[in-house]
């Protein structure tokens, strides 16, 4: 099964009149602005998607900042977007997928296969000299019907041993992985073995994947091995979505913990631990 589709492809799917649905997710922690960014500028027919209200429910402090929405919300919000069975769903954003991996990830979990991220986003269609057009792109209502559980998922009961029998990713930035910095969560520092994975070791500088063998090594190089089961955490559960699609073009099948630091930092009976080491006696943060 397909991760990405490139430019080229999308092009002529689109210039062959190939039903194809475009999904702009104009999201990026810090800049609240997606829908203002889109209305600028998108690719031709894409349907904005709003991350913070239909690709996660409220923030909780039991289920973090971007808990996942409930099953019924999320297939109205997809048939909002005029998703209909059988429709070939390409999204993409301006960030090097950051933010469309979430809404990759959820689709398919929802048991749609035919899903992709646009590689390289809209940088990579600018580049390839494509026209892209601005305003609110109007869709007729779909008829998609959503499933649910076709992708692993890991909670906090289970991240807590998942280093003793597997691989636990950090997906953040190195300095929140170590405790220099936290901008957003009540504690800095990382869940007790895990590993620093910063999702902006997938791509190149262009926001494209690297190459399937380069993502083998780079995960090999941190642990993953096949066989042993891997799962990956971020902030908010929404980069940490990156990561898994970089694991899967890589080979590798990656479980989510959707709630992420955002929750695990906000019960005090959780250890947070500090420093470049998955794990150091002596580091936990208060």
């Amino acid at each position: 099964m397909q991760t990405l589709m490139d430019v080229a492809t999308l092009k002529d799917r689109l210039d062959s009149g190939r039903r194809t649905v475009l999904l702009d997710v104009r999201w990026a922690l810090g800049d609240p602005h997606g829908r203002e960014h889109y209305l600028q500028e998108h690719l031709p027919g894409a349907v904005f998607v709003d991350l913070a209200s239909e690709l996660a429910g409220p923030a909780d402090p039991a289920r973090g900042r971007h808990p996942l929405p409930p099953l019924g919300q999320f297939q109205a919000s997809v048939r909002a977007w005029g998703v209909r069975t059988g429709d070939v769903l390409v999204a993409y954003d301006d960030s090097g997928n950051m933010a469309a991996a979430r809404l990759w990830w959820m689709l398919r979990n929802a048991g749609l296969t035919d899903v992709y991220l646009l590689d390289g986003g809209l940088a990579a269609w600018r580049a390839a000299g494509h026209q892209t057009d601005n305003g609110e792109w109007q869709t007729e209502a779909g008829d998609i019907v959503l499933s649910d559980g076709a992708m692993p998922v890991v909670d906090a009961r289970r991240v807590a041993s998942w280093a003793k029998q597997g691989m636990l990713l950090d997906a953040r930035a190195g300095e929140r992985f170590r405790g220099e910095i936290e901008p957003v969560d009540p504690r800095a520092g990382h869940i007790p073995g895990a590993v620093s994975a910063p999702t902006s070791g997938n791509v190149a500088d262009d926001g494209r994947f690297l190459p399937a063998e380069q993502l083998r090594d780079r995960f090999t190089s941190l642990g993953v091995r096949p066989g042993v089961p891997t799962a990956v955490y971020c902030g908010s559960g929404v980069t940490a979505a990156h990561e898994i699609a970089a694991l899967t073009i890589a080979g590798f099948p990656a479980a989510l913990y959707p709630g992420s630091f955002s929750e695990w930092s906000n019960n005090p009976s959780n250890e947070v631990v500090t420093g470049a080491a998955p794990y150091a006696e002596g580091t936990a943060a208060d």
